[in-house]
């Protein structure tokens, strides 16, 4: 979710000046401290990054100190716990600086160094205009909406190939997708029902789980065009026909907004699928789609340092 909230450079300044009363402070103290600083509001403090992991005010203001740190203008004590530097008390006796930003922190080696680690190999040449010193993103946002651009894109090229495949190929598609997602037992126990329902509006027939206790009716539209109210209609009289409580709808392409409020006042548990949510799934299951790269990214196990 997109927040209205300020950048990660934006909370390095009233972080130091926080500090400047000597004493030592939590990172407990500061989410607070800053967060009142900044008027933000309950929307704003409780949002989180894309990944569900980490509140996203949690997040900047832990870069902000991370990078005070590197620069040598705080340090820590002990855990979650720091106090402001010589260099740091300069910085807040200073009246002609009113703001700490990436730019600011390039004057300081330690920090430079953080942010180009491989300058001391000669490997690149430093150029603090180039080093993204405006960007206010948190490298673990940069990363996250790295992945999900590239997400995005899979996505796209995923729909065009189902697009370009044969009726047939959907809906063995279809099948291995719900097995995946642990509906039907096996691809070959769930694959007889598809397609050979005959009756009109069903394309076919899945177990909701391994013992068959219940069955979900499928309806599977490889479309481009909008799915409205009338074709839904047509699917929920067939599982009347059926006696069937149940039943999935999935299309490539969308479904209108007729389409979706009209499953909101049925008896029936009707679920829409459009073409980003199949892919979606896919994606998540591994329908169609292959690891290409893997980043593991790491945090300290405190437990193992506790004495």
């Amino acid at each position: 979710m997109e927040v209205s909230m300020p950048g990660y450079q934006e909370f390095m300044y009233p972080f130091l000046k926080c500090l400047a009363d000597r004493e030592e402070h939590t990172l407990q103290e500061m989410y607070q401290t800053l967060a009142d600083h900044f008027n933000l509001n309950e929307k704003e403090k409780e949002a989180m990054l894309p990944s569900g992991n980490q509140l996203v005010f949690h997040n900047r203001i832990g870069w902000a100190r991370t990078y005070l740190k590197k620069a040598g203008l705080l340090e820590n004590v002990r855990r979650a716990t720091f106090v402001i530097t010589e260099d740091g008390e300069k910085v807040l006796s200073d009246p002609s600086i009113t703001k700490i930003d990436n730019r600011f922190l390039m004057r300081y080696e330690t920090f430079r160094k953080f942010k180009s680690p491989k300058e001391d190999q000669g490997e690149t040449s430093l150029d603090p205009d180039v080093i993204d010193p405006d960007n206010d993103k948190t490298p673990r946002e940069i990363l996250e909406d790295s992945y999900k651009l590239l997400k995005e894109e899979t996505k796209d090229e995923l729909l065009a190939k189902i697009l370009e495949c044969s009726p047939l190929f959907f809906e063995r598609l279809v099948v291995k997708l719900f097995v995946a997602m642990g509906y039907g037992g096996s691809v070959e126990d769930a694959g007889r029902a598809i397609g050979k329902s005959g009756d009109e509006g069903i394309d076919g027939i899945i177990k909701e789980d391994t013992l068959g206790l219940d069955m979900i009716y499928i309806q599977a539209k490889r479309w481009q065009n909008s799915v409205h109210r009338p074709e839904i209609q047509k699917f929920v009289g067939s599982l009347e026909g059926q006696r069937a409580k149940k039943g999935i709808f999935i299309t490539t392409s969308e479904f209108s907004k007729g389409a979706r409020e009209y499953i909101r006042f049925i008896d029936k548990k009707i679920v829409l699928i459009d073409g980003s949510q199949l892919t979606d799934l896919m994606f998540t299951y591994d329908i169609g789609v292959s690891n290409q790269e893997t980043y593991i990214t790491k945090q300290i196990d405190l437990d193992y340092f506790e004495q």
